[in-house]
């Protein structure tokens, strides 16, 4: 007999050890970093609330829902990216989590939230365990990156993953009913100057 949990399937694609490539990019953090915006716990911990509440997460939670229910969102998740990096940033974690994925299920390659609602369709998982997922390894990933940029260490990026956990949950509710939409605007003028820092770990 054969056995399936969804949550199998969560833990393995929002797992760190997926390629997709995420802990490569820093979705702007590194230049917030060198310009001192942020530079704590606490300031970091501001900045992924922002994140989440009008900035990148919370329009990926968003497009990942529209996805998940069938709608072609790949070109408006393209046409939300400010610039050159985080355009990079969504495309390319979206081309590796479709061919990584293909045991799961077959995809077109596509911006990587959209590529994520695709394929919890497709095994049909619930939308909101996707959504949950997908936004807990995204804030995880960026709290790791900034362990290194900081830098700061492994127990102060576990107490600022703890202390988000309201914000993840609030995105993730709200989600189910908002618009999409977003005014980060501080994370995407990072972004753009990312494209000429002098120095960079991360290729966003």
């Amino acid at each position: 007999m054969t056995m399936d949990n969804p949550l199998l399937h969560l833990l393995t694609w929002f797992s760190p050890a997926f390629p997709t490539g995420g802990f490569a990019y820093s979705s702007g953090l590194e230049w917030a970093v060198e310009a001192g915006t942020v530079h704590d716990e606490a300031s970091l911990a501001a900045w992924l609330e922002d994140s989440l509440a009008l900035g990148a997460l919370w329009s990926d939670v968003m497009l990942l829902r529209r996805a998940y229910g069938g709608e072609d969102v790949a070109e408006l998740a393209l046409a939300l990216c400010a610039g050159a990096e985080r355009r990079l940033e969504s495309t390319a974690q979206g081309e590796a989590f479709c061919a990584a994925a293909v045991p799961w299920g077959r995809i077109e390659p596509c911006p990587y939230p959209v590529a994520a609602g695709r394929l919890g369709a497709v095994c049909g998982l619930r939308a909101d365990d996707v959504a949950l997922a997908f936004l807990h390894a995204a804030v995880a990933n960026q709290i790791s990156a900034a362990v290194r940029l900081v830098p700061l260490g492994q127990s102060a990026g576990l107490r600022v993953q703890a202390a988000l956990a309201s914000a993840i949950l609030a995105a993730w509710d709200e989600s189910r009913t908002q618009e999409l939409g977003g005014a980060a605007w501080a994370a995407e003028i990072a972004a753009m100057k990312h494209e000429t820092q002098y120095t960079r770990l991360f290729r966003t």
